[in-house]
């Protein structure tokens, strides 16, 4: 139950953390209309319609949330092992999920969420005036990157084993 409990306040941390991160730079600038809950999570409503946002404010607006999750998640990764002599069981799940949250989730949702959602990447490349596949090309790449490090360093940190091929090392010169 603890574990579950962890994961969930995990996921809530996360929500948290990614789309404060969109609120509050939007409201900087001027574009913070709303912040709803919605059936598939939370949303933040801006001001200007997408099809009329211009302007390099829409790259920190669009991508502060994913580069403060993915820091925040090497930043964790850095004291991982420290993390995994906690006594307590609870709080060494939480900070394990979170990381594991941190370090995947914003990547995927750069490179592979665009083709399913739309999402961050579009107006990351209005305010960066760069292709938006660029982008997705790039966070595939720290996508990968990440996946590696969680399957060699952070699941080792915790002591998890794991037979899922996606959560097992692909590049052996790292460990």
């Amino acid at each position: 139950m603890k574990k579950w409990l962890a994961f969930l306040l995990a996921v809530l941390t996360y929500i948290a953390l990614h789309e404060g991160a969109h609120a509050l730079v939007a409201a900087i600038f001027g574009e913070l209309k709303a912040f709803q809950l919605k059936p598939f999570g939370f949303e933040v409503i801006f001001r200007t319609p997408t099809d009329e946002r211009t302007g390099i404010q829409w790259a920190f607006i669009s991508g502060t949330s994913n580069v403060l999750t993915l820091l925040l998640g090497y930043s964790l990764l850095m004291v991982g092992e420290k993390c995994n002599h906690l006594q307590s069981s609870f709080l060494k799940a939480y900070v394990f999920y979170i990381t594991l949250f941190l370090l995947l989730i914003d990547a995927f949702n750069l490179s592979i969420g665009p083709f399913i959602y739309g999402g961050d990447v579009n107006g990351a490349a209005v305010g960066l005036g760069v292709n938006r596949y660029l982008i997705q090309a790039l966070f595939f790449l720290v996508m990968l990157a990440n996946r590696e490090l969680v399957a060699q360093k952070l699941f080792p940190a915790y002591n998890v084993q794991s037979r899922h091929p996606l959560f097992k090392p692909w590049v052996l010169f790292m460990r």
